[in-house]
């Protein structure tokens, strides 16, 4: 095959198997979005506290950027790597939040979630090291698992009889446990009782990912592991600005020594631009007024518990997979919801497991619980 033929081929198997993507120009409204000149009920955000839907981004203009010299300071961009000139204070300031709300632990925020999962990794585990993930993680801890020098292998998702039976056969080594807290695409919940007592029992370094249950989940929002009394099992915690805080970047949680470690040794942190200060400055005000937002996690789960019982399926976090099966099936199912009035997405293999397409129900706290009866009631047709 020569030329660019091979990538034409490619991109024709992908569109006859139901698997070839395109980027659709929306425009977000609040908790709806526009396309096409039609609005639709957006029932795949992660903004999960539905911040866009509330008054916060005009207190953030009124409380932060009325005071601001613009002449003197500029906000919107930050052209250079943090080890260069762009660590600027909004850095120091949204890190000092992060560590209040995790107890007093130390924070490096990057400039996004892949970033984080694709380095820490690369970074911390070693040749000679045995890293076991579970089989469910996301696709940049993946990416990390292979950019790595360390021997890695995955469990059998929540199966924590396989990971023992791993476990035992890796002794005398440092060994690294990876998984979500909240899976991505299942919405269900890592057994993370079970994994801290293996812990205790085989001395590994236990590595959480919480990007859909920061903000969402736990004790001023600081995630699943801080709700079931964890934190101090957790040797990385990892979560994303990108979801229920709606803004952009990530960070770790970590001790001091890891953190300096990770500075010196992060290939993405020591490569990448850093944020524009107005997005840290947002990420900040948000961090910050978590712990009042729990009106707000509270009615999530009134909008699970609708799901429940309406549709007679299980709602344990805010992400609800309604299952395909094939790609063309959830392909059909999403289309029969816009015409109904609902922006509902397909997700198919490769990103799932090949027959596990589904639609991915992503609630918000901008929905209102008659919006989701509404849905309910159609959606058995839908499909």
């Amino acid at each position: 095959m020569t030329g660019d033929n091979w990538m034409q081929q490619e991109l024709d198997a992908l569109e006859a198997s139901g698997n070839l993507r395109t980027l659709k120009t929306v425009e977000p409204a609040g908790k709806h979005l526009l396309y096409q000149g039609r609005k639709y009920l957006n029932l795949s955000s992660n903004d999960y506290l539905g911040l866009s839907e509330t008054s916060l981004q005009a207190d953030f203009a009124r409380d932060t950027l009325s005071s601001i010299d613009w002449t003197r300071e500029y906000l919107f961009s930050n052209p250079a790597s943090r080890l260069m000139t762009g660590n600027s204070r909004h850095y120091e300031e949204l890190e000092t939040s992060l560590s209040t709300l995790y107890g007093g632990r130390n924070a490096l925020v990057l400039s996004s979630g892949f970033l984080v999962n694709s380095g820490l990794l690369p970074a911390l585990a070693r040749k000679g090291d045995l890293i076991l993930a579970d089989k469910l993680v996301h696709a940049s801890v993946i990416e990390g698992l292979r950019l790595g020098e360390a021997e890695w292998k995955r469990y059998r998702h929540n199966d924590m009889d396989h990971l023992e039976t791993l476990l035992r056969g890796a002794e005398n080594r440092t060994v690294w446990v990876v998984t979500e807290s909240v899976f991505s695409m299942d919405g269900d919940i890592a057994p993370l009782r079970q994994l801290a007592d293996l812990k205790n029992k085989y001395g590994f370094k236990l590595y959480i990912d919480e990007a859909h249950a920061f903000g969402a989940i736990g004790p001023s929002g600081a995630g699943l592991a801080a709700e079931l009394g964890l934190l101090g099992a957790c040797d990385i915690l990892v979560a994303t600005f990108g979801k229920a805080v709606s803004s952009a970047g990530a960070f770790a949680i970590t001790d001091p020594l890891t953190r300096q470690y990770l500075v010196n040794k992060m290939r993405p942190l020591i490569f990448s631009t850093a944020l524009p200060p107005i997005t840290l400055m947002w990420s900040k005000y948000i961090v910050d007024r978590l712990p009042g937002l729990e009106h707000l996690r509270q009615h999530l789960r009134t909008l699970r518990a609708i799901i429940e019982r309406q549709l007679g399926i299980p709602a344990p976090t805010h992400i609800i997979p309604l299952p395909a099966g094939s790609n063309e099936r959830a392909l059909s199912m999403a289309e029969q919801g816009r015409q109904a009035g609902y922006w509902l997405t397909a997700i198919r293999y490769p990103t799932v497991p090949q027959g596990t397409a589904r639609i991915r129900l992503s609630l918000t706290a901008a929905l209102t619980e008659q919006d989701i009866r509404t849905f309910c009631s159609t959606c058995n047709n839908i499909g």
